[in-house]
């Protein structure tokens, strides 16, 4: 098999049919003459790409369409975070994603700091807290990463810590090794609770409830918070913690998986997380335009295009995330997010797609989850499949959309199924 393959993941690029789009959803609302013409060129349908009825995640929905089953091989989010930023974590380590908020104790105002905290902001918030707090019997290393996002290892110096806990976030719910979002949910830090009666969990959920009450104190007491205060920002006085791991994974290679050579571009630490775990080779990519439409984003774009042209050079298979159009659809930005996807398909589409050859060479475009610009969360909806080139020919789909891939000839399938469905028909 040496068919070189361009799988691509648009975050969050599913959604509703939206009033302001005239009934159509942004995807089926742009103009993404690169993408329909891919959709007319192979065979289309429909991912679910964890479970019927789970509204994904990122990185779990990542796993499912990695052919992995995030329900029996995903090691918690936080330890993806964490690896991917190179903390140090071992097993019995209570690892987790965190967000900084904003909070009036306990109402939480705003899960993202308003989304203009600063990288810099927050790397100063995070070491304010390692500097300042204290966890009896225990020590603890807060990591920012990129704006509000970040990453927390907790160790316990007298016995394993369990992740078997819920969240303080309140927007995603554990379901066994699964972080699932929430459509709705109540504004209000939660308290981390044991799901089972073992004392490592219960050791974990004490700690972790001592870190976030006592995280807030610090943070309300910052200068950087009140600085903040000053010039009318949100403050960053609350960290929530999300999808615990408690230990390193240990998974099949991608590579004894299915045959090929991985390489992964990598933006954000999940995503090298998720490249470590899986025996994937990272490719650097530089940081995309946080707004994900206009003119420095669309040149980020084609830089990515370029990379990737470049790096199938060197891999058999090549994963690409971007993040873009999930971002507007939190805020219920319809329109922002029609935008962002046809600057996608015009300056990375446009740009990589005239340099392959698709008689050889596969290309699948697919997403991670469905982002509701209407509900403002993800959604346990399926997301719409191109699978084009080599063996993949025309099934009729003559656009790219949720509603025109429904009908293709690919049908409904599971997001553990689709590389499999690549690997078989290259045999």
């Amino acid at each position: 098999m040496t068919d070189p393959i361009l799988y691509v993941c648009l975050d969050g690029l599913g959604d509703d049919p939206n009033p302001a789009l005239d009934g159509r959803t942004p995807l089926e609302a742009a103009v993404t003459p690169n993408l329909d013409a891919l959709a007319s060129r192979g065979r289309t349908g429909s991912v679910l790409t964890v479970g019927r009825g789970i509204a994904p995640e990122s990185d779990i929905g990542v796993f499912g369409i990695l052919g992995y089953d995030p329900s029996e091989e995903h090691p918690g989010r936080g330890v993806l975070e964490a690896l991917g930023i190179g903390m140090d974590f071992a097993d019995g380590d209570l690892a987790y994603r965190i967000n900084f908020a904003t909070c009036d104790w306990p109402a939480i105002v705003d899960r993202r700091v308003g989304r203009d905290l600063s990288s810099e902001e927050a790397h100063a918030l995070a070491a304010e807290v390692n500097e300042r707090l204290e966890l009896p019997e225990a020590r603890f290393e807060l990591a920012a990463t990129i704006e509000h996002r970040g990453a927390l290892v907790i160790r316990s110096a007298v016995g394993a810590l369990s992740a078997n806990v819920t969240n303080t976030d309140p927007a995603y719910r554990r379901e066994g090794h699964l972080g699932v979002a929430l459509e709705t949910f109540e504004p209000v830090v939660a308290t981390a609770t044991a799901l089972d009666g073992s004392t490592e969990a219960a050791r974990a959920a004490e700690l972790t409830n001592a870190f976030v009450e006592g995280a807030a104190r610090v943070l309300d007491a910052s200068p950087v918070n009140a600085e903040r205060r000053a010039r009318g920002s949100l403050p960053g006085n609350l960290i929530l913690t999300r999808d615990a791991g408690d230990h390193r994974p240990r998974l099949q290679p991608i590579r004894d998986r299915f045959g090929w050579g991985w390489g992964c571009f990598v933006e954000m630490p999940v995503e090298r997380g998720i490249a470590l775990a899986l025996g994937m080779d990272t490719v650097d990519a530089p940081r995309l335009d946080a707004a994900g439409f206009g003119s420095a984003a669309e040149e980020a774009y084609a830089v990515w295009a370029d990379l990737a042209i470049e790096a199938l050079d060197a891999y058999q298979a090549l994963y690409v995330h971007i993040k873009g159009p999930d971002v507007p659809a939190h805020d219920g930005r319809a329109d922002d997010k029609r935008k962002v996807i046809e600057a996608i398909d015009r300056a990375f589409f446009g740009e990589v797609l005239p340099r392959l050859d698709l008689d050889r060479t596969v290309v699948g475009v697919l997403a991670d989850h469905a982002t509701s610009c209407v509900r403002k969360a993800h959604t346990a909806d399926p997301v719409p499949l191109i699978l084009a080139g080599g063996p993949f020919t025309s099934d009729g789909t003559t656009a790219y959309g949720e509603r025109a891939c429904a009908e293709g000839s690919l049908g409904e399938l599971r997001g553990v199924d689709v590389l499999q469905a690549v690997r078989s028909a290259l045999s």
